[in-house]
């Protein structure tokens, strides 16, 4: 995958300086507080935010967790001026790559947890695998992987209501979400104790909160 096939962070719809307003819409505080419960970052703990985008994610966990050593990384040159922007502090480290290039950012087996959010719905099927399997070579052994996307659409409501997702990203990426092929694809890429551990239902469809280790 190269740097030029990545999905912008609002697909069609508009520029990546305006993903901070339309996630608004998602419930953003509740899953992305969930996300970092379940991550749990604890002191010294390196902890890396794949698809960081606008550095939500990230900054919230290094908030959590000041001792822990948080890094972003995104492909999109343009959205990770917003993250730097919000981070006076230095907080995080933000790095431009691949999701499925992980390890040539920050090192094999150099990461205690991986968190990413709203990333793999947007990826082709093949891409989001490589996304989980470069997720699964940078965590240590015992890490924890913590993912909030776009799940399976259990309701007629939330299925209409993810079409919005759809028309914005694409049905032939977003479909196999909605499915709920998540865990299949995270399970395949190695990790153990697989689990859809929240759902969120959003004016866009519900969000699952998946969590997973690294034996």
């Amino acid at each position: 995958m190269s740097e030029k096939t990545f999905t912008p962070a609002l697909g069609r719809l508009a520029p990546a300086r305006f993903f901070d307003y339309a996630v608004a819409m998602t419930r953003e505080r509740l899953w992305r507080s969930l996300t970092v419960m379940h991550l749990a970052p604890r002191p010294d703990d390196a902890i890396l935010d794949v698809g960081c985008g606008t550095g939500s994610l990230a900054l919230l966990a290094a908030r959590v967790q000041p001792r822990a050593k948080i890094t972003g990384v995104d492909p999109d040159p343009e959205i990770l001026a917003v993250a730097h922007g919000k981070d006076a502090d230095g907080r995080v480290r933000w790095l431009t790559g691949m999701g499925d290039a992980l390890v040539e950012s920050v090192g094999a087996e150099s990461m205690d947890g991986v968190m990413s959010s709203l990333v793999l719905h947007q990826c082709p099927l093949a891409v989001k695998s490589a996304i989980l399997e470069s997720m699964f070579a940078v965590l240590r052994p015992g890490g924890r992987l913590v993912i909030a996307d776009f799940g399976l659409q259990r309701t007629r409501l939330m299925r209409l209501a993810f079409r919005f997702v759809q028309f914005a990203d694409g049905k032939t990426d977003t479909q196999p979400n909605a499915d709920g092929v998540l865990p299949e694809l995270i399970s395949a890429a190695g990790f153990a104790d697989v689990r859809e551990a929240d759902v969120v239902a959003t004016v866009n469809g519900s969000i699952s909160v998946y969590v997973a280790r690294k034996r």
